[in-house]
């Protein structure tokens, strides 16, 4: 088990759902959390709601400036999560340009632009704890989800590039896919979502993962063996399966 006891955790897109409910778990467990979205007044919220020391500081990780200058404003962390995201589902015939680029630019230049204010930090100090949030939709393309899959793809390996980078350093990076969490973000989905969880749950998933040393977890798990296993499937298989 992880000591949390006092260690400073950012946790950017925290706003709501998962990443509220994993700032609770941490802030439970005794960390000091300090959360990040655009939306102040649910970080004000938020920081009221958590049972133990919390700050929170707004950011727009589409936004450089804005990235730079709550990093500065934040200081030296511990550890940061990256749990932004936005989602809108729609296929290629009815190809959004606004959203599309607004799922790439959140979801996983998002990403870089944290851990390029965060990473080097920790490099230099050889001590960090990273925590990346990506999807079991990642894993293979689907259709009807232009942006949102292809983004975690990317997510996902971008973790996979920075653990191979980092292993055996100071610095643990670890990879979280989850599959479908009641959210805002899913209530815009009109099909059956399998083993679908409540934020609650995916959060104490993360939360037991981060208390390890697995790089990679996948769940629910027996939801992910069929994003898993996709991957050793032919194309043609594949695609008459998931079409």
């Amino acid at each position: 088990m992880r000591n949390w006891t006092g260690k400073r955790y950012w946790l950017v897109g925290a706003g709501d759902g998962l990443g509220a409910a994993l700032a609770h778990r941490l802030s439970q467990a005794g960390a000091h959390v300090i959360v990040s979205a655009r939306s102040e007044h649910k970080l004000k919220d938020l920081v009221d709601a958590l049972p133990n020391e919390a700050s929170y500081q707004t950011m727009d990780v589409s936004d450089d400036q804005s990235v730079k200058d709550a990093a500065d404003t934040i200081g030296l962390v511990d550890g940061v999560v990256f749990l932004a995201g936005v989602y809108w589902p729609f296929g290629a015939q009815e190809w959004n340009y606004d959203q599309a680029t607004a799922m790439a630019d959140i979801n996983f230049t998002g990403l870089l632009r944290v851990m390029g204010v965060v990473v080097p930090g920790m490099v230099h100090r050889d001590a960090g704890h990273i925590m990346i949030t990506g999807s079991l939709s990642g894993f293979r393309g689907l259709p009807g989800s232009i942006g949102y899959t292809a983004s975690k793809a990317g997510t996902m390996s971008l973790a996979e590039c920075m653990y191979a980078d980092l292993r055996g350093t100071g610095i643990q990076v670890q990879v979280s896919n989850p599959g479908f969490i009641k959210t805002q973000l899913t209530e815009k989905n009109d099909f059956k979502m399998p083993f679908i969880m409540t934020p609650e749950a995916a959060a104490e998933e993360m939360f037991k993962q981060m208390n390890t040393k697995r790089f990679k977890v996948s769940f629910p798990r027996v939801f992910s063996w069929v994003f898993r296993g996709s991957q050793f499937l032919p194309d043609w298989l594949y695609y008459r399966i998931f079409s």
